[in-house]
């Protein structure tokens, strides 16, 4: 193995590597990269103390690399870096305390210690340690600078590195289409250091690795980090070309990484990482300059700043994991109100406040598959949008990864993006920008950053589009600090809520939009000898009830209902039979957010009623359902609570009309567990 991939590198003994004698002056490169060498080292050695937690991913033998593009960098820049970032982030700002701070989880460190070694942020510097999911993420970046103007006569790049391990992620090759297509600046430098974790690429990579990128016709350039001279020039004319074309661009940089993938997993033999360490850049300098005193004096005021670092991150205090976020419980109080809205078909609804949107929102971006005109979008809801907006509504590629995580890229960069998914059940493939990005970002990077970030898509059944098509997966995307999801009903309108989000989005937001209801009638008058209430929350539960007390007060109620998202039209159905069939008294609740969910808007009505039914269209094992009983029977369990729900049936959705009718919540479902849940609790009661 060593001979053949030995000999994809520059030979040892390139004369580039030395400084010409007489030294005059160390180059401020120089100073960069061995701070970054020491730096780690002293890492290392804190990591033996047990001053260290987790992992420590080192770049030691790749410090060139961030070395040559920071550099080039300009503070309209943005940057995305991975898991083996420490060097990267010394290149872009010499702060060592702050990385050394936040590394051993102190207050005093660049993220006040939320983060760790894989995560840090600072002015337009960001970090992951998540491999492939960075690079969309950086395309978003990319696209931000150009919709803000700032591309041409040097302005505004992204930046992202990767390393060879990411090749095999499809994330990337997803970026990579989208960057080239929209003419992004964004340069992709891939730290080829012939190894991912432990793998090495000999087992893993088929092909040419610059070929991918000339596959999408992207430029692609090749330099190592032991003929580093030549790294800095090519690197300069790379990103010089970049901001003077705006098209992205790949530079291949070979290097090797001299430790181990962390810490001490290191399996590879002596015998072949031995000739790297003898000729890595940093060492052969080392050696050649031992004696220099101008070289020793570098050596002592670099070691002198690590040592001041590591001991005033040693005497900060730990870092703190509040966060600035309001929190749904017993003690806010709702308050209802009347309202009415316009009558008007849900997916006009829709339409109109994605316009109202881009009308007075100017960051505000609409992308997705097939959302431009004439088609506007797989149910219509961006029909005409992008000919007023040409710039800011897009097609995209049947990218779901790619296009949530240029949303996040976007959302990073002070836009409010918004991005259609354009089958709920395709949000499977958003899962890893949705859960280990968005909702990690403000969190992790210590409150510094906002996520605006919208996605859209519509869920549920009875549209005969069987098992991949119409579940409700909702379930799946609650529960994550720092996000919401909403849920459209036919009750409130979409037009209103989208203006409130629109407006008031501080947070990644997913917005389920029932199919059923892009057909119906939203906004309808409610049904005779009912009366519809709201709460004056920004994002608000309806409450429908037959017209027997004033504005619901709860008195007489003999079920409480909730039912979420297009299922509250057969709820409503069931209420005003069970009402007018069975004389039960029906509180239904349709709540418009999901995610964060209290509760306490159901309090006054369940302790009168004493009967909880909950009706939702997805699977009910671990669901919206379970969190809602859940949080009844902790509250207010000692009523002697009976809960019930109704959900689909636990088999895949088929496409038959009959059989589909059998699998999904109807009124007939939920008319016949109402009555079984009054008949149980009755039992329970004598």
């Amino acid at each position: 193995m060593g001979h053949s991939v030995l000999s994809v590198f520059s030979p040892v003994n390139d004369p580039r590597t030395l400084l010409p004698d007489p030294l005059s002056n160390f180059p401020a490169e120089l100073k960069t990269a061995l701070t970054i060498r020491m730096v780690e080292q002293r890492l290392l050695k804190l990591f033996s103390e047990g001053k260290l937690f987790g992992t420590v991913h080192t770049c030691i033998g790749q410090e060139f690399v961030g070395v040559s593009v920071s550099r080039c960098l300009n503070d309209r820049d943005t940057i995305f870096s991975n898991h083996r970032g420490h060097g990267h982030f010394l290149s872009y700002r010499r702060d060592i305390l702050a990385l050394i701070g936040e590394i051993m989880g102190k207050s005093c460190g660049v993220c006040g210690g939320r983060g760790g070694s894989q995560h840090t942020q600072i002015d337009g510097f960001y970090s992951n340690g998540i491999q492939g999911g960075i690079a969309p993420v950086a395309a978003g970046q990319a696209f931000a600078h150009k919709l803000k103007g700032s591309t041409g006569g040097g302005g505004g790049i992204a930046v992202v590195y990767i390393g060879d391990g990411t090749l095999g992620q499809g994330a990337l090759y997803e970026s990579l289409n989208i960057a080239s297509k929209w003419d992004l600046p964004v340069l992709f430098v891939n730290e080829n250091n012939l190894f991912a974790q432990s793998t090495s690429q000999t087992q893993t990579l088929a092909g040419d690795i610059n070929a991918r990128a000339e596959a999408f016709g992207i430029k692609a350039w090749h330099s190592d980090t032991w003929d580093w001279p030549k790294l800095l020039d090519n690197m300069r004319a790379c990103i010089d070309e970049i901001r003077r074309t705006g098209r992205p661009a790949w530079h291949r940089v070979d290097t090797f990484r001299l430790m181990a993938h962390s810490k001490g997993d290191d399996n590879r033999p002596q015998e072949y990482v031995q000739p790297f360490f003898d000729r890595d850049p940093v060492n052969v300098l080392m050696k050649r300059y031992e004696a220099d005193p101008r070289w020793k004096a570098m050596e002592t005021e670099i070691a002198a700043e690590i040592e001041a670092a590591v001991a005033a991150a040693d005497a900060a205090p730990w870092g703190d994991v509040r966060m600035d976020e309001h929190k749904p419980g017993s003690a806010h109080e709702y308050h209802w109100q009347h309202r009415t809205f316009e009558k008007e078909k849900g997916v006009a609804a829709v339409r109109k406040g994605l316009e109202h949107g881009l009308e007075c929102h100017p960051n505000l971006v609409l992308i997705g598959e097939d959302i431009e005109s004439p088609y506007g979008g797989a149910f219509k809801a961006t029909m005409g949008l992008s000919t007023r907006w040409p710039e800011r509504v897009r097609n995209t590629p049947i990218s779901e990864h790619a296009i949530s995580g240029i949303g996040n890229g976007l959302a990073l960069c002070g836009m409010i993006p918004v991005v259609e998914i354009m089958f709920g059940d395709f949000m499977t493939l958003c899962a890893d920008q949705w859960i280990n990005h968005a909702a990690k970002f403000r969190f992790m990077f210590n409150d510094k950053v906002r996520v605006p970030l919208i996605i859209r898509t519509p869920m549920g059944g009875k549209r005969g589009y069987a098992a991949t098509h119409s579940q409700s997966i909702e379930k799946h995307f609650v529960g994550l600090p720092d996000t919401q999801v909403l849920c459209l009903n036919h009750r409130y309108s979409p037009t209103l809520l989208y203006k409130d989000l629109f407006a008031s989005i501080d947070r990644p937001t997913l917005v389920i939009e029932n199919k059923i209801l892009y057909g119906q009638n939203v906004n309808p008058d409610p049904p005779p000898g009912f009366d519809l209430i709201f709460t004056n929350e920004r994002f608000p539960t309806a409450r429908l009830k037959p017209d027997t007390n004033e504005h619901g007060a709860g008195a007489g109620t003999d079920i409480t209902i909730v039912a979420l998202g297009g299922v509250a039209v057969d709820a409503e159905e069931a209420v005003i039979r069970l009402f007018n069939d069975e004389d039960l008294v029906c509180d239904l609740f349709m709540p418009t957010r999901l995610y964060p969910f209290d509760i306490g808007v159901l309090e006054p009505s369940l302790r009168q009623s004493r009967r909880l039914l909950i009706v939702e269209e997805g699977q009910g094992f671990v669901s919206m359902s379970s969190e809602i009983i859940a949080q009844a029977c902790e509250r207010l369990g000692h009523l002697g609570l009976s809960a019930r729900r109704v959900t689909a049936t636990p088999n895949p959705i088929p496409a038959a009309r009959p059989l589909e009718q059998l699998c999904l919540p109807g009124a007939n479902h939920i008319v016949t567990k109402a009555l079984e849940v009054m008949r149980e609790h009755a039992n329970v009661q004598r």
